[in-house]
């Protein structure tokens, strides 16, 4: 199809632009991250597992991140390629990054799943999985089916912005939809019908990652306004080098919470242990079951902020490309005002409702001691939701304008630097509180640096394209400074 199939990205109002492709993204992700956290709250309700199923999720779930980071990295810099790619009107640079970034999936998959089995016992342990015997156990049972799943796990989220930067949003809310839903009907199936504990709820998971694989297959065979060919499918190192830089923040934005949810298990462990409550045997893995299930609360969050600027790139990108800066800045105000709402939404619900948020998790069938940690860990822990998500929302524009490296750095700064760093030294201080407030001050320092970034930006944005920028349509370059 040529470049007029997707012409509306540059002349449909920035408002109904945003809303056509951010909300079909936010729901694909919501579903996407509701994945795990409904495996978590079926484990959590039934006694027979209890907070130690949900220990062994909370050990788990850093692992399936590695596999997502890959997959978005291959899929979201692929989408702002081929978005770019398709508004500067260079069809084949479209065609031949999405059949690379097929093979690329594939093969990182399967790589992943064969290292995740041979490796097992090791990873598990990384991730604090020896809290206790029990913790270990069930960890174990559950991570064999999630390893046996990732390659159809991580087919599934690479193919789904390729297929929104195709004009599809909408087909590609409803695969990961269609997927959630078999995971939710099998879930309580596997789990309270057939007693098959951590394996039900792993099996029910990558049965739905099946489904929504095979809908991403179908959809490779239709699309509208790439047109694959039998030579798309070959690996083009200079196009993957493209695309892949420009997923890099993608990438960063969750390994770096792989890198985080490690190093929090491991201060969780040793500073719960001098704890006088959570030192004994029967109480220690209630607090990293308590933290994983607010850092899954927070990962709903983050997916509707990643969302929204997802949905941005699609119309960011083809604007750049098409020379229409003054569109990818209007873009830009309504996704930093729509990513505070958010943020400040998330923020009044866990002030105000944390008894009731914990209360999800079995909280009626444990001690008081995991209500009491509960309530404590979302007040603390999430209380700068609001900058989070403007922060999270400001890093995913950066990569959709091209600009790899900015958006690569702060992420970086954030995830890394911070999130990791005040983890491991906050505690030495302040104990296992020193765990929770480490969210918080990475939150507002990251925020310092977005808000001089967010300035810069505007100013970026408002500056006249020469002649020549605008009527390039040869190639998805910008001429034009970087941050």
């Amino acid at each position: 199809m040529d470049r007029k199939s997707n012409a509306f990205l540059e002349t449909e109002p920035v408002g109904q632009l945003m809303y056509k492709y951010a909300v079909p993204c936010v729901i694909s992700l919501l579903v996407a991250a509701l994945y795990n956290i409904v495996d978590q709250i079926f484990i959590a309700n039934a006694s027979y597992l209890g907070s130690y199923g949900n220990a062994a999720n909370t050990v788990v779930f850093p692992l399936t991140v590695v596999a997502l980071a890959v997959a978005v990295m291959i899929g979201d810099g692929c989408c702002a390629f081929v978005s770019i790619s398709l508004g500067s009107g260079n069809k084949e640079a479209a065609h031949k990054s999405i059949g690379s970034a097929v093979l690329l999936c594939i093969v990182s998959s399967l790589v992943l799943a064969v290292l995740y089995l041979a490796f097992q016992d090791g990873i598990l342990t990384l991730f604090g999985g020896r809290v206790n015997e029990e913790t270990f156990y069930q960890a174990k049972e559950y991570f064999l089916w999630i390893s046996l799943g990732v390659p159809f796990y991580m087919f599934g989220q690479a193919l789904n912005p390729i297929i929104r930067s195709d004009g599809s949003p909408q087909f590609a809310m409803a695969s990961t939809l269609a997927g959630a839903l078999v995971n939710i009907v099998l879930d309580p199936l596997f789990i309270f019908g057939f007693h098959w504990g951590m394996m039900g709820a792993a099996v029910a998971t990558v049965m739905g990652q099946i489904l929504t694989a095979a809908l991403a297959v179908w959809y490779l065979c239709h699309m509208k306004a790439v047109r694959l060919e039998k030579s798309s499918f070959r690996f083009y190192g200079a196009l993957a080098k493209r695309y892949l830089a420009l997923g890099i923040c993608s990438f960063l934005s969750q390994i770096s919470l792989v890198a985080a949810m490690a190093a929090i298990n491991n201060m969780i462990r040793k500073y719960g242990a001098l704890d006088e409550v959570f030192g004994q045997v029967e109480y220690s893995h209630i607090p990293m079951a308590v933290v994983g299930i607010v850092m899954k609360f927070f990962q709903i969050v983050i997916s509707i902020a990643v969302g929204l600027a997802a949905g941005c790139i699609p119309g960011v990108g083809y604007n750049i490309g098409a020379g229409r800066s003054d569109r990818a800045k209007a873009l830009f105000t309504r996704l930093l005002a729509a990513e505070a709402i958010v943020g400040g939404a998330a923020f009044l619900i866990v002030e105000l409702l944390p008894e009731q948020l914990i209360g999800i998790f079995g909280a009626a069938n444990e001690s008081a001691y995991y209500t009491q940690y509960g309530i404590k860990c979302f007040r603390v822990y999430l209380c700068m939701t609001f900058l989070a998500t403007v922060n999270k929302g400001t890093f995913n524009f950066l990569q959709s304008l091209g600009k790899a490296f900015a958006s690569t750095a702060i992420s970086l700064v954030r995830e890394v630097v911070f999130g990791v760093g005040f983890a491991l030294l906050l505690p030495i201080w302040f104990g296992l509180d020193g765990v929770l407030y480490s969210m918080p001050v990475s939150d507002v320092l990251t925020f310092i640096l977005c808000a001089a970034v967010i300035r810069y930006t505007y100013q970026t944005l408002s500056e006249p394209q020469s002649t020549e920028q605008h009527g390039k349509r040869d190639r998805p370059v910008i001429r034009r400074k970087t941050v």
